[in-house]
């Protein structure tokens, strides 16, 4: 293992480059979101329609791409990525731009994968007894638009009154915040898909916000509900698969 490129909300993707000891060949791995792995990979014309087909059927979907990397090529990398992290400013951003540029093009898409995330048990149950006591609940995820459909589906949520994506929820939360609070908190329900843990948050502050003195819960089972349970009146943090 050469180098190890982690996952971010921000990236929605992680990579990592290897090199085989038999045979010195040197290779770049790749998984991510359709989103942001369909602009590096090479052949994809089919890739957002099967994408789609499996959000449809409630499928987290992942593009696994590589890429085989010269000598050469690794050790330009390797110099100009070690400037990078030499950086007094915005070291991140210089980091994350050095693999942007040198790395992540013309990629060979080796597959893509769809993994079922079913419901908890009593899930469903458990949301329609909220729902009769009189509690508005919402859905904010980082799952494509047609996979929070399908999921929001399945839990009951038949009644859903708005779908609004997180590229959508930046231009109303800086241009219409009033406005916007005004339409989501007529609707019995709302889900919001495509959602990272800053959005998540900035839309428990919303409410707090527009709506008080209502209280606003947030509950939540992995890392990226963490902001949004700590804005939230009350916070609930599951124990789940992905950690505490």
């Amino acid at each position: 293992i050469l180098h190890i490129f982690p996952f971010t909300s921000e990236t929605k993707r992680m990579g990592i480059i290897v090199k085989d000891e038999t045979t010195d060949e040197i290779s770049l791995l790749m998984k991510g979101a359709d989103t942001v792995m369909s602009g590096m990979v090479q052949y994809n014309d089919w890739l957002e329609e099967e994408c789609s087909n499996m959000a449809r059927e409630g499928l987290r979907t992942l593009v696994v791409a590589k890429r085989t990397l010269s000598s050469a090529e690794l050790e330009a990398f390797d110099r100009a990525y070690h400037a990078a992290k030499m950086s007094i400013t915005d070291r991140s951003q210089t980091m994350q731009s050095c693999v942007n540029r040198m790395l992540e093009k013309d990629l060979q898409l080796l597959c893509l994968t769809g993994v079922e995330d079913r419901l908890q048990d009593q899930v469903t149950t458990s949301l329609e007894l909220l729902r009769n006591a009189g509690i508005k609940i919402w859905m904010l995820t980082g799952d494509k638009l047609e996979t929070a459909i399908c999921i929001a589906k399945s839990s009951g949520k038949s009644d859903v009154a708005l779908v609004m994506q997180g590229s959508a929820l930046n231009v109303c939360l800086q241009y219409y915040e009033a406005e916007v609070a005004e339409l989501v908190c007529a609707c019995t329900a709302v889900v919001c898909c495509r959602c990272s843990p800053e959005q998540k948050a900035q839309i428990v502050q919303l409410l707090r916000k527009y709506r008080a003195p209502l209280r606003v819960a947030a509950i939540g089972d992995g890392g990226n509900d963490v902001s949004m349970i700590q804005a939230a009146h009350a916070g609930i943090g599951i124990d789940a698969n992905e950690g505490n």
